[in-house]
């Protein structure tokens, strides 16, 4: 059987993680989520490649890497660019690998603007408000 490969991809301010809005995000930083979600895909037969970027056109160029660089899938936490970027959303309906939105508060509990999302319509699927947990659901969802 094929070891599944996905792409884990982290939009503007997801660097801070462990830091920022500690009481929203949690306290460990965004390597320390990345080894947790290494660890549970390797139990689970997948390999994981990881991106953050807090640029728009550098993520841009990491979803279209899904594609040219023969990715199973993708996870993306976009950030803020969930709820404006056009740009974002087009590379990731141009690309037919599918993609899971993931969000680690939920969304809808917060701010108005923050409930919008302009990538949702062109993910598979989203998973919200299970804290770095939400990474390993969105995982999950490649083995369904």
């Amino acid at each position: 059987m094929k070891k599944l490969k996905i792409k884990v991809l982290n939009g503007p301010n997801l660097n801070l993680t462990g830091v920022r809005e500690p009481s929203v995000y949690g306290s460990e930083t965004l390597a320390d989520i990345n080894r947790r979600i290494a660890e549970h895909a390797a139990e689970r037969g997948i390999e994981c490649d990881f991106f953050q970027s807090n640029s728009e056109g550098a993520l841009i160029d990491a979803v279209h890497s899904v594609l040219l660089d023969g990715y199973d899938g993708a996870v993306i936490n976009a950030g803020a660019y969930t709820h404006y970027s056009y740009a974002l959303r087009d590379a990731i309906a141009s690309v037919p690998t599918p993609v899971v939105e993931v969000h680690m508060s939920n969304v809808h509990a917060r701010e108005p603007f923050r409930r919008n999302s302009v990538i949702s319509e062109v993910c598979r699927g989203t998973v919200l408000g299970f804290g770095k947990n939400s990474y390993i659901l969105a995982l999950e969802s490649f083995l369904l």
